[in-house]
């Protein structure tokens, strides 16, 4: 009895607990199983781990995921972060409904399961650095209401799939590397409000389909490639716009009048529009604007009066366009306008008598004002008038010091020039660098300011607001060790600007003169480190006297990485006594990353130099007080002479003839070479002994040395018997001395003496690339250091022949000549056989010299010189680079043994993978097809066909299309060559070095190699 009443009690606790158990579980629902393996599966995926706060006891769906409030979602300490809605099967199932990944620099692809996420109607992966193409399956998530890929390193088209999300309110897809046009199908998310495209990489044109988005609220577009008009339907359909962002793209004018109808604007941002005058007549009725700025867009007519009926407007930019007529005094009175910039336009007459308080940046440069300064310029914080035609006396002098040497005519030392040089450490104190001082230029400008130097040498002038709400200051301080440079010293500071920055010589005496930019990007992360914030790009152009040298000049591409060292040289003519030096902002380059404010120009230091013997000096003439001074002066003058004749008599009495042979030989070359002494190189090279002995071309040996100062240095001697005489040392120094660019070889100096001729280079650890290539050495390159070479190659010799003056052909580009530094980037060397090219010219006719299997045929054959030498060049050497071998090989099967033929052969067949070298474990496919279709086009029979070097570069990047090739080379169809075996070793080839070519001979040989 006992027993049994007892196992009645256990029977009565285990139905107790479970009916508890029950409820616990009807009041604690559980995540759907599948989303929980799901979200399992990305977050393995993407390296990422659940957050404390929501991931309870392993059930996603807990603490602060079940909050539907947007603060605790969008707390930054609540990352990654989901929310979950537990309504589902009378609240005993939760479905995930946002998910949040946002700053995190997470990698990897957008992964499938996320299509296990049904429920889902937020995704946010803004700022990480997720790769590849956008998947089409994201179309298949219907529920989506915001969708944010902003901040990554997403590429390819842009999915029509998208078009599929009808839900969708806020897509944004910014900073990224897409390609191609804007999909038609986007036009189906009606319910769009927010459209987000900066810096997308997309272009052409909007479609027309985007008149149906009638619900649009904010559009940012800028920093694209988008072209023809700005669409009419904009003012038609886009009724609820308050936010419209249009800079730096390809639209064409005029601005259509329509978007008079957009009465809810209130910020409008259009700049850089081309072709097509507009008015300002559309503003009129835009009433709710608080900043307009409609920059370098071919604005022409008045200032009209109804603009003072925008009563809200904040921050009003008109620059950069072709306003005539006069200011109105209105202007100056508006109640809320505090920051106007009219400057660049073509306004007359005199400034208005009044002005408001409120009003604190007012930019009226290089307009055609004149006339008296009022009294409230002394009060406005911010004022530039620079480029003008105002009377300034003495009490305006003392007010705005140095205006008067800034006005249009420059009338500081006009006609009676003081100076022949300038250098400026911009946007820090003055610095010495190889014996040059850089005077400080570390004055705070800010939006609306000039600068002059005291000795009227030199003078700046900045334009421009930091867009956003932070404020930015004009020069930047950097901690960080600028590579590429033997003078990091400059690039600690840079002088930087949201608009426009102007730099002058003043007192110039007339003349050519090279003017050196010194560039480093140093405000941004290096894209090694798979960063969002390394997706940043800083563009602008560079103009010197008014030509335009830089377009969409990007300082860390063209150096090759951040805090990298990059100098851009030019030639300019000074014939009104000044010189000026502009850096303007377009639009390009993303605004606010990886913080607000980072765009713009920006430089380290300015060098100018005379290309000519100046008669006048660096220090500015004092004023004479009198007889007394005056007898002074002229003894120390005349003293002074005397001894200096006596000292030049001595000198050239002890040197002699050495002396003169060296001026002979440098005369001139500018800038003029450093020199080294005989016995110092000798000491360098130890007696040049053979075991420092690098290796031996058509110049002479080459041996490895270490200078005095601890450098490692590459010493080339010239042979007596060499082919290569003087004028062709002569012309390696004037060329490698011309051009600085980090895939170019560095001169540190030459040698002269006797019949002695020795150039010194910098030292690059790994030799040449046809050593590393060819197995003459240990190192393997793998694939993308292939790619890399061969894209870094392209962009040097695109520099020497589209952004050099003179154009420079190499005339010799060959594996051999392109050396590896330590990182294994290419440097190209030996510019003994080049050519300065006028480009207004179409071709020289000259003595074909070269190394054959690299000579383009209408050069070897008729002496035919153009940039597209070297193009042919290149695309033999790119062969070489993915093939692993040499242009000729004679120890393979007879349809193997040239290069050219073997790749026109699997061309045809469909089998050009199997041109890769096949020591390559790993490869990326289509770059590989890339680099073959690039060189196969290089290397079409005639110059016109091939494509010049800048495209090669977009071709390799990936931003044009590769071509397609269909015609095989007349020279590998139509002619019949004697072949000339090669006996020795893997790689030995007779070499045709460094001298014409003669034709019959020519005719034996061409085929055989290098």
């Amino acid at each position: 009895m006992i027993f049994l009443r007892l196992i009645n009690l256990i029977f009565f606790f285990w139905v107790v607990s479970f009916m508890c158990n029950q409820s616990i579980n009807a009041q604690n629902p559980t995540t759907d199983p599948s989303e929980v393996s799901a979200l399992n599966s990305i977050f393995r995926q993407w390296d990422l781990r659940a957050a404390d706060s929501w991931n309870i006891s392993g059930q996603p769906c807990s603490g602060v995921a079940l909050s539907q409030s947007d603060s605790v979602f969008d707390d930054t300490s609540n990352n990654p972060a989901i929310r979950c809605d537990c309504s589902f099967n009378h609240t005993t199932v939760c479905h995930i409904t946002r998910l949040k990944v946002v700053g995190l620099d997470k990698r990897g692809v957008i992964p499938k399961e996320l299509l296990d996420l049904p429920f889902l109607t937020m995704l946010d992966i803004d700022k990480n650095f997720f790769s590849g193409h956008l998947p089409a399956f994201i179309g298949n998530m219907s529920r989506l209401e915001f969708l944010s890929v902003s901040h990554n390193d997403f590429s390819g088209p842009l999915p029509k799939e998208l078009g599929n999300l009808k839900e969708l309110y806020m897509l944004s897809f910014g900073v990224n590397n897409f390609s191609g046009t804007l999909p038609p199908e986007l036009g189906n998310l009606v319910n769009l409000k927010q459209l987000v495209l900066g810096s997308s990489g997309l272009g052409g044109e909007i479609p027309s389909t985007f008149a149906n988005l009638k619900n649009l609220e904010h559009v940012r577009a800028a920093d694209n490639t988008f072209t023809g008009k700005i669409p009419d339907f904009i003012g038609n359909s886009w009724m609820k716009l308050t936010s419209l962002r249009f800079e730096g793209n390809s639209f064409e004018g005029p601005i259509p009048s329509n978007l008079a109808n957009l009465t809810s604007l209130t910020s409008l941002r259009i700049s850089d529009i081309y072709n097509g005058s507009s008015s300002l007549g559309f503003i009129r009725n835009l009433k709710n604007l608080t900043d307009l700025f409609l920059r370098n867009v071919l604005l022409t007519g008045i200032l009209p009066p109804y603009i003072t009926e925008l009563q809200h407007l904040k921050k009003l930019d008109l620059s950069f366009n072709n306003l005539t007529g006069t200011i109105p005094s209105y202007m100056f009175m508006m109640g809320s306008l505090r920051h106007l910039f009219l400057g660049d336009n073509n306004l007359r007459g005199p400034m208005p008598s009044r002005t408001r308080e409120v009003l604190m940046t007012i930019d009226l440069s290089y307009n055609f004002l004149s006339g008296d300064l009022p009294s409230w310029v002394a009060t406005i914080p911010q004022l530039n008038l620079v480029g003008n035609n105002f009377t300034l006396n003495s009490s305006n002098i003392r007010l705005l010091p140095g205006l008067e040497c800034l006005q249009r005519s420059f009338p500081c030392s006009r006609d009676a020039p003081r100076y022949a040089t300038f250098s400026i450490k911009c946007g820090g104190p003055e610095t010495v660098s190889d014996g040059i001082v850089f005077e400080a230029d570390n004055r705070t400008l800010g939006a609306a300011k000039y600068d002059v130097a005291t000795t009227q040498k030199w003078g700046v002038s900045n334009v421009g607001l930091f867009l956003g709400t932070l404020k930015r200051a004009d020069m930047q301080n950097s901690l960080a060790q600028v590579a590429n440079t033997d003078s990091p010293e400059l690039y600690k500071s840079s002088r930087q600007s949201p608009g426009s920055l102007r730099y002058y010589g003043l007192g110039l005496e007339n003349g050519p003169y090279t003017v050196k930019l010194f560039f480093a990007e140093t405000s941004f992360p290096d894209r090694t480190s798979q960063s969002w914030k390394s997706l940043a790009r800083r563009v602008f152009d560079v103009y010197v006297q008014g030509t335009r040298q830089l377009r969409n000049f990007d300082i860390s591409k063209e150096a090759g990485g951040v805090q990298r060292a990059i100098t851009k040289q030019f030639t300019a003519n000074v014939t009104g006594n000044h010189l000026e030096i502009h850096l303007f902002w377009a639009g390009k380059g993303t605004r606010n990353t990886p913080k607000e404010g980072l765009y713009g120009p920006s430089i380290s230091a300015i060098s100018v130099v005379p290309n000519f013997l100046p008669t006048v000096g660096v220090i500015p003439p004092a004023t004479p007080k009198g007889k007394n001074q005056t007898s002074l002066i002229v003894g120390i003058t005349v003293s002074s002479v005397v001894l200096a004749l006596i000292t030049i008599f001595v000198i050239i009495y002890k040197k002699g003839e050495r002396e003169d042979e060296e001026e002979e030989v440098l005369l001139g070359i500018s800038p003029r070479p450093n020199t080294f002494s005989y016995s110092e190189l000798k000491a360098a090279t130890d007696d040049f002994s053979p075991v420092n002995k690098l290796g031996e071309g058509g110049f002479g040996p080459v041996y490895k040395g270490t200078l005095s100062d601890g450098r490692v240095v590459a010493v080339k001697q010239l042979s007596v018997a060499s082919n290569q005489g003087n004028d062709q040392f002569v012309a390696e120094i004037a060329t490698i001395s011309a051009v600085q660019h980090r895939n170019l070889v560095k001169l540190y100096g030459c040698c002269i003496g006797g019949n002695r001729r020795l150039l010194v280079y910098e030292y690059l650890e790994n030799k040449s690339l046809d050593q590393a290539l060819f197995g003459q050495n240990d190192l393997h390159l793998d694939w993308p250091t292939r790619f890399s070479i061969c894209l870094s190659t392209a962009r040097a010799l695109a520099y020497l022949h589209e952004e050099s003056r003179p154009m420079i052909v190499h005339r010799d580009v060959k594996a051999s000549n392109i050396l590896l530094d330590a990182e294994l980037c290419p440097k190209i060397s030996d510019f003994g056989l080049a050519k300065l090219y006028d480009d207004k010219r179409t071709h020289i006719t000259t003595c074909a010299a070269g190394t054959i299997g690299y000579l383009a045929p209408e050069y070897a054959m008729r002496g035919h010189l153009t940039e597209k030498v070297d193009v042919f060049s290149f695309g033999v050497v790119a062969l070489e680079i993915i093939s692993g071998r040499p242009n000729s090989y004679h120890t393979v099967e007879n349809e193997r043994i040239y290069l050219l033929e073997w790749a026109w052969t699997l061309h045809e067949n469909n089998q050009l993978l199997s041109l890769l070298d096949p020591t390559l474990s790993e490869f990326d496919e289509n770059e590989a097809l890339q680099v073959i279709g690039v060189a196969l086009l290089c290397t079409q029979a005639s110059p016109s066909t091939r494509p010049p070097m800048s495209r090669v570069v977009g071709m390799l990047g990936g931003d044009f299309e590769v071509n397609n090739v269909t015609t095989k080379p007349s020279y590998l169809t139509d002619w019949d060559f004697k072949d000339i075996p090669v006996k020795g070793s893997r790689y030995q080839r007779k070499m045709i070095d460094r001298r014409p070519v003669n034709i019959t001979e020519f005719r034996e040989i061409i085929r055989q190699g290098r």
